[in-house]
């Protein structure tokens, strides 16, 4: 009755290693996408800047229809 006990304890511990490891993964491959939008966003917002004839983005208009 131990053993089997035992085996089943081992077998929840494999799992949840395997678990663990692609949560881990998954979370590294999330934090790379974060890292690329954020060097593209911080890219974008120096193109912005740099270029007076576009709209400014901060600006706040109403809509035509209103």
């Amino acid at each position: 009755m131990e053993d089997k006990r035992l085996v089943e304890l081992e077998i929840r511990y494999t799992q949840q290693q395997e678990l663990l490891q692609e949560l881990s993964e998954v979370l590294y491959q999330q934090g790379r996408v974060i890292d690329t939008l954020r060097s593209e966003l911080d890219r974008l917002k120096l193109k912005l800047e740099a270029e007076p004839g576009l709209v400014d983005a901060r600006q706040q208009e109403r809509p035509p229809h209103y």
